[in-house]
């Protein structure tokens, strides 16, 4: 097992060939293409699950791992409820390696206006039937008994839970091939094959596969992919960082957050520490192409926001990656198997810090690791969940605004019974395509 985030020096476990003809294709192999995998499987459908690099190369093996029902949009709740569920199942049939357990989710604040907005998005979520719960000071520091006092009340769900990313996805990546998915590393779906004005197939870089459906969830790289094939989505990167401290003592089982940093326990008695909200983001010509889409949000988020001026060479939105290419001409997706972005070490120096004013009896937390990873995000911080009307065949997974390992399994339930015209079980109106086009107002979800 990986001893950290996968990377294009994984060794590769899937090599293929891919078949030359199937049911349904998957471009993508981080959670949400692993999971819609999985249950398309179960429902006797022949899959092929496409990945340019590796299964969770991306931000699937390099988030927080968080599995949070708290803070979520009231459109994704009831599919994040039960996504929570089935994590408790994959626990039961893949083992303790995958590292779920609930211990809570607990959001803490500095203000009363924090308070404020705890409190309205806690009623809406009780109504829905969360076990959620406004913290006063000292509720607090009863679960945070040797912190320093700076917060003010908190947030809590303790029904809340995490995993361990690097070799959860991998583990779902297994079962999966389990129950009949076909998986292939280092194979980019080039273009789509269209015939007829629907999905008759893809090409990919080791020859075409026949199909009748095709679920793009290629995380930061689906606009690109679809953009070539004249489907438009607002979707752009930020540069998230992480870090793994050696073991400490246990400040708190569960996942923890303020405005300045977030925390959570990890199996080998380290911590992941983030940035609280605090990321980068390249500029590009989608960023400017899609500025007045992201206005809104970019406005919440502009303090934490540290700007760049251009992408990696290759990166979906570097200024020179090609936007137009043909199936037997070699694709971006190829030029860079796997987003490897460095973190942002003043930004994790700022957390050690504020690790260390919090909990002054350990000081500043020594590191072991440090990553980053690029999350896709989408003007109204929900994701696009869909068929696209223009194509038949053709399906849309993307979007997950970080939120996607936690929301995987169901996300990934909610597509393969998408695919197979079966009942749904959940509203995805909010997640529609229509809406950028349509003249909708795209409203930001909650930034909890």
């Amino acid at each position: 097992m990986t001893k950290g985030p996968i990377s294009i020096d994984t060794p590769l476990r899937y090599a293929g060939p891919p078949p030359k003809a199937c049911d349904v294709v998957v471009l993508g192999g981080g959670v949400i293409g692993v999971m819609t995998a999985w249950f398309l499987a179960e429902r006797g459908f022949s899959v092929t699950l496409c990945e340019k690099g590796r299964i969770a190369g991306e931000q699937s093996s390099r988030n927080w791992g968080w599995i949070r029902q708290q803070g979520r949009d009231l459109a994704e709740l009831p599919i994040m409820m039960e996504s929570l569920r089935l994590w408790a199942g994959l626990s039961q049939s893949l083992g303790p390696a995958l590292g779920f357990r609930q211990d809570g989710v607990m959001y803490l604040a500095r203000s009363q206006s924090e308070m404020a907005g705890f409190e309205v998005w806690m009623a809406q979520a009780q109504a829905m039937g969360l076990d959620v719960q406004l913290q006063s000071t000292a509720q607090v520091y009863d679960h945070l008994p040797d912190a320093t006092p700076q917060w003010l009340g908190g947030l809590f769900t303790a029904s809340d839970a995490r995993a361990e990313p690097w070799a959860a996805v991998p583990l779902m990546a297994e079962g999966a091939v389990a129950r009949g998915a076909v998986l292939v590393e280092n194979c980019a779906v080039r273009r789509l094959d269209v015939q007829g004005g629907r999905v008759s197939g893809v090409y990919t870089e080791h020859g075409r596969i026949a199909c009748d459906q095709v679920v793009v969830a290629g995380g930061a790289w689906s606009a690109l992919f679809l953009a070539a094939e004249g489907v438009h989505i607002p979707q752009l990167s930020v540069l998230a960082s992480v870090a793994q401290t050696v073991a400490l003592p246990e400040v708190f089982a569960g996942n923890a957050a303020d405005d300045r940093f977030a925390f959570r326990r990890r199996q080998d008695g380290s911590y992941t520490l983030a940035p609280g909200a605090r990321h980068d983001f390249f500029l590009g010509p989608d960023a400017f192409r899609h500025f007045g889409a992201f206005l809104p949000v970019l406005k919440k988020d502009f303090k934490s926001t540290k700007f760049r001026a251009a992408a990696p060479k290759d990166y979906p939105d570097a200024w020179r990656t090609p936007r137009r290419w043909e199936g037997d001409m070699i694709s971006p997706f190829e030029r860079l198997r796997v987003l490897d972005p460095k973190p942002n070490l003043n930004a994790l120096s700022e957390v050690q810090d504020n690790f260390a004013l919090a909990f002054p009896h350990i000081g500043r937390p020594a590191l072991q690791r440090t990553w980053a990873g690029m999350i896709d995000t989408i003007p109204d911080v929900v994701p696009v969940i869909d068929r696209v009307a223009a194509i038949p065949g053709l399906v849309i997974a993307t979007g997950l605004c970080g939120h996607g390992f936690g929301i995987g399994p169901g996300m990934g339930r909610v597509v393969a019974d998408l695919v197979a015209d079966r009942p749904i079980g959940h509203d995805l109106h909010r997640f529609r395509l229509s809406r950028f086009r349509d003249g909708s107002r795209l409203v930001p979800g909650p930034t909890l």
